[in-house]
């Protein structure tokens, strides 16, 4: 059974950074996208960044230049550098894995969510 499982969430302050990371377990033999996802307080979830097998970026705007994702294939493992945190940046941060080719067949998959929190 594949399992995402995130690590790095926390609370920094205005302008600190924070790295999450995202390992996908289980008998995986591919995944075309990983990806990083965020849901606000009363807002519905948003993309925040993706990354293909190929190492293609794709970035929210309101992330750009601030974020950087990128991927170990080797270790299926997705992460989220985020640098100059702003308070809007505060959500629960969702990895997800699109195209995931499994012993099980294909799949899409998310992880539990970690909670990034920014104080100004």
């Amino acid at each position: 059974q594949v399992q995402l499982v995130e690590s790095g969430g926390g609370s920094v302050q205005a302008g600190g950074s924070l790295r999450l990371s995202c390992a996908a377990s289980g008998s995986i033999f591919s995944i075309n996208v990983m990806g990083w996802y965020r849901r606000a307080p009363g807002k519905q979830r948003e993309l925040v960044a993706t990354v293909t097998s190929g190492d293609i970026t794709n970035y929210a705007d309101t992330v750009k230049g601030r974020f950087t994702i990128s991927r170990d294939n080797a270790k299926n493992t997705v992460y989220l550098q985020m640098n100059s945190l702003k308070p809007e940046d505060t959500a629960v941060y969702y990895c997800n894995t699109a195209g995931l080719r499994s012993a099980a067949g294909w799949g899409n998959y998310w992880g539990q969510g970690t909670q990034v929190t920014v104080s100004s």
